[in-house]
């Protein structure tokens, strides 16, 4: 992942549910080659939504194969729930879908929100503190067991942890590249500030962390009051069965005016 001071990226969400793998597939393909800067998954057993029923794809096998089926964009699990897989194993899958992709992974993590989907496939379901803890100690880990794999990855693969609570926005000022949030308007601004007083008690820059939501809208109206506030990445989301674009269209045109590029 590569950032300069300033410039916005754009990335999407395609869940792997509700559709046919060779939907699911051809719209990451189409996404890659508008020029998204990231694809994403999510890591859930089952759809979102009120129905629980319905196709679902399992998230880091989709991962592998879009690692061969893009090729520019990068893609990711937003985000992948620490408490489904041993650490290390999960530091040994990253490594390899980075390799895979040439360099494109961005680890997306996070402590879990889904009891009854937890539950489901046999993994305990901790208290807030206690998934909080895990995701820190998982983050411990993943560090380690990159630097002891053969071969490492490719390049220092980008963390990103979704987090809101003051413990969690630690384990960011500690380890992440991109902090995730569903914070909005006033609340985000002052998570953010939250995070920037953190990043000074472990003596780190505060600008080496990229500010990441979810958004929605036209983009010459929201995207300035995202900029404002200092957010550096937004990510839309697009749903079975129609997978609709047009709104990544859109966003994409707006990030390459502002950051002064040619569109397309």
């Amino acid at each position: 992942m590569t950032t300069t001071a300033g410039t916005i990226r754009v990335a999407i969400q395609i869940p792997p549910s509700r559709a046919d793998y060779a939907a699911i597939r051809r719209v990451a393909a189409e996404a890659d080659a508008l020029g998204a800067d990231a694809v994403f998954n999510w890591d859930h057993f089952f759809p979102l939504g009120r129905n629980p029923d319905g196709k679902h794809f399992e998230c880091w096998t989709v991962l592998g194969a879009w690692a061969e089926s893009t090729s520019r964009a990068e893609i990711g699990a937003l985000v992948s729930c620490v408490s489904y897989r041993n650490a290390d194993l999960l530091a040994d899958m990253a490594r390899t879908v980075d390799h895979i992709s040439g360099g494109r992974l961005i680890l997306g993590l996070g402590a879990g929100f889904r009891e009854w989907e937890a539950t489901e496939y046999g993994y305990e379901f901790g208290s807030p503190a206690q998934r909080v803890r895990e995701l820190g100690e998982a983050l411990q880990r993943i560090e380690r067991r990159f630097a002891q794999l053969n071969p490492r990855p490719t390049r220092k693969v980008p963390i990103l942890v979704a987090a809101d609570g003051p413990k969690a926005l630690r384990l960011v000022a500690r380890h992440a590249d991109i902090w995730q949030t569903f914070a909005e308007d006033d609340v985000f601004s002052a998570k953010s500030r939250q995070l920037d007083s953190l990043c000074h008690e472990v003596g780190r820059d505060p600008a080496t962390i990229v500010r990441s939501v979810f958004t929605e809208g036209d983009p010459w109206t929201v995207g300035p009051r995202l900029r404002e506030r200092g957010v550096g990445m937004v990510t839309l989301m697009t749903r079975a069965p129609d997978f609709d674009l047009d709104e990544l269209r859109r966003w994409l045109a707006w990030r390459d005016e502002q950051n002064g590029r040619p569109h397309g």
